[in-house]
């Protein structure tokens, strides 16, 4: 998993912005528990910072503005900016708050479709989301559309825990499904769920490629370290002066499929070779 703040970080020092010269920066992490997050956003603003960057998920990006209306913030990941209510709209964001969108239309439905070219006999899928996640129940629902289109089915597993992950893993079991959708948040990201899903021989789809380079089957989603650049960038134009309301928010433009042979050997799988061929990297 690439470090949010070190990779902005590194962007901005690319930029001119050498720590200990002319930046200061600070840190803080819930370290998989997003209830820390609002007590961390607090003591981040306490110390009266020139711009807050928030990051992985939409529950960071809350607790910044719920913690400052003046400080500028950057998100870096938000699934739903407008309806999580951190933005007015993506081209106009008003207030103290701007960012990037870690979310695309219809990539749900490729990470569907994916499962199915490899588990092409799968009736029903699993998907393990949190609902305390904004943007959850509208990746749900564009799910649940994608799905009927293809005549799956797919039953939603919520976990608000990292207790209640490991239960759903046991429901999982019990379900009868043939394949897990992991949807991308803090949560699901720092819990071993790769790994749980080898455990339990569930060929698993992510968001994001660090979970292919942990062991699950494949992803596909956006470039996270393209999304950390542009984020840099925009705390550059925070710092040059420019305002968070006037600053649109930047939704991704470079998509990345990424698949991990070694697993699929391992659940017995065959991976067709059109998606070797689409594939940016291969992990064998």
């Amino acid at each position: 998993m690439p470090h949010i703040g070190v990779s902005v970080h590194i962007r901005l020092g690319q930029l001119g912005y050498l720590e200990g010269q002319v930046l200061t920066v600070e840190y803080r992490s819930a370290e998989g528990h997003p209830e820390r997050l609002p007590k961390l956003a607090a003591e981040l603003v306490r110390s009266h910072p020139d711009v807050l960057v928030t990051g992985f998920g939409t529950l960071a990006a809350e607790a910044g503005k719920s913690a400052t209306v003046t400080i500028p913030i950057v998100f870096t990941t938000a699934g739903d900016p407008v309806g999580a209510g951190l933005v007015a709209s993506l081209g106009h964001p008003d207030g103290n708050v701007t960012g990037l969108t870690d979310q695309a239309a219809d990539t749900g439905g490729k990470r569907l479709q994916l499962m199915r070219e490899v588990v092409p006999a799968g009736a029903a899928f699993a998907v393990l989301m949190s609902p305390d996640t904004p943007y959850s129940a509208l990746a749900l629902q564009e799910l649940q559309v994608a799905a009927e289109a293809k005549r799956v089915r797919i039953i939603a597993f919520e976990a608000r825990t990292a207790d209640e992950v490991l239960r759903r893993f046991a429901d999982l079991t019990d379900s009868g499904v043939t394949g897990l959708l992991v949807q991308g948040d803090p949560l699901t990201i720092s819990m071993q769920v790769p790994e749980l899903a080898l455990e339990h021989r569930l060929p698993s789809v992510y968001q994001f490629r660090e979970s292919v380079e942990a062991g699950g089957l494949m992803s596909y989603g956006p470039d996270r370290r393209q999304i950390y650049a542009r984020a840099a960038e925009y705390v550059e134009k925070v710092l040059k002066g420019a305002k968070p309301a006037d600053l649109p928010v930047e939704q991704p433009t470079k998509f990345e499929l990424v698949v991990n042979l070694k697993t699929a050997k391992t659940l017995g799988l065959t991976v067709p070779s059109i998606l070797f061929a689409q594939a940016d990297e291969v992990i064998e």
